[in-house]
């Protein structure tokens, strides 16, 4: 075979140099690997750089398989096991960055998400890297892989990708590792939006016009699955952590059911005021539970006003039938461009759980995001980065 003059030699190449690539690279040059990192964009760590509002929600506390999508979802657990949260905070400790808890146990930075860039970088000193470098061609050969990039080409017995899915384009991210898996005879679940603002009709923005800004924790319920977190009403529908949540679960045609006052069962408590206050009109009994513009706009849509003594129980049961089991039909999503996160990716099932290896192509590893390993709004998609690069590090 003739090699050419531009080809390099290394341990492993890595392709994509986001929070899944850098901590794969940390682990592997801990072993003495001779690592190179391929980045298409100019900049690493895109992600990384605009997560939690510029402070990076690097990890969760409450970690657990139960917080990943997979149709997998075993899959995930031995990595997660192996790196945990409190690995990373060590890392994180280590180099005295100042972080925070915020609620449902997401960690974020004091100051900077730049400051877990620099602190990945520090760790992966030795390796090379090579950002506005675009991957053309990849082939297997007697050396393990060949990796033809507009750089230059590059040689390795281990090759792993890790190049993420393609939510947020502006980021640099693409489907390219999906084309690398189908190359290989890989399966790839189809991709699709998560974490993603949902969008409604005209009909249903109507109803919502004028409820912009009001928030409030509520429950949101699709099929089995159940999600308790801030709701916030805009301009554009409902949005907030708790719809985002359930925006990976949902697909077209979906009913989402959504309990506005979690934990208080209105029928009984505009009941008890009925008895105690008859001569009190429904809608300001009922923005003592609510905003008041809420409480008036749903005792509007449940065609409900008066007196409460004058108010029949079925009427009473029927408004609080909108507030603790309000059915809403999504029209659809914002799509890939402003979704956190892909949902779906490379199947699992061909790849070991313990190192990311595919079975059928000894030598050639998946992580992070392109697998299809997706985690909930709060941390834990970095975590997964983190604990199937440490993972695939350790092995490469």
């Amino acid at each position: 075979m003739t090699i050419p003059r531009s080809m390099q030699d290394f341990d492993v190449i890595i392709i994509g140099a986001g929070a899944a690539g850098l901590m794969c690279a940390i682990e592997a040059n801990k072993r003495g690997r001779r690592v190179l990192i391929l980045e298409r964009a100019p900049k690493i760590a895109g992600k990384i750089r605009i997560s939690g509002g510029g402070r990076s929600n690097f990890t969760n506390l409450h970690v657990s398989p139960a917080n990943y999508l997979s149709d997998n979802p075993r899959f995930c657990v031995s990595a997660l096991k192996r790196y945990s949260p409190h690995d990373f905070i060590a890392l994180v400790k280590k180099h005295h960055i100042a972080y925070h808890e915020r609620e449902h146990g997401q960690l974020f930075c004091d100051e900077s998400a730049q400051q877990i860039i620099d602190m990945l970088l520090d760790e992966a000193r030795g390796i090379t890297l090579r950002t506005a470098t675009t991957v053309t061609h990849v082939a297997r050969s007697a050396r393990g892989f060949t990796v033809a990039t507009d750089r230059g080409t590059f040689n390795a017995p281990a090759l792993v990708v890790a190049t993420g899915g393609p939510s947020i384009p502006k980021m640099g991210s693409s489907g390219f590792g999906y084309d690398l898996a189908r190359q290989f005879a890989l399966k790839v679940i189809e991709p699709r939006p998560g974490l993603v603002p949902l969008t409604f009709d005209a009909d249903t923005l109507g109803k919502l016009d004028g409820l912009a800004g009001i928030s409030l924790e509520a429950t949101v319920t699709l099929g089995k699955t159940r999600f308790t977190e801030a709701l916030l009403f805009t301009h554009r529908g409902v949005s907030g952590p708790v719809i985002l949540q359930i925006s990976s679960y949902w697909r077209e045609g979906d009913i989402l059911t959504i309990d506005l006052l979690p934990g208080v069962k209105v029928f009984k408590r505009l009941k008890e005021t009925k008895e105690t206050a008859p001569k009190k009109d429904v809608r300001t009994a009922l923005a003592h539970l609510l905003p008041k513009r809420l409480a008036h706009r749903m005792a509007e849509w449940a065609r409900v006003g008066g007196r409460l003594a004058e108010t029949p129980d079925k009427d009473l049961r029927r408004l609080a039938e909108h507030i603790n089991a309000w059915r809403l039909r999504p029209r659809g999503s914002e799509g890939l461009r402003t979704a956190e996160v892909t949902v779906g990716g490379v199947d699992t099932r061909q790849l070991s759980s313990q190192t990311m290896e595919v079975k059928s192509v000894p030598g050639l590893y998946f992580i992070g995001e392109v697998v299809d390993v997706t985690g909930h709004l709060g941390g834990f998609n970095f975590q997964w980065a983190w604990a199937s690069g440490a993972a695939c590090g350790k092995a490469v």
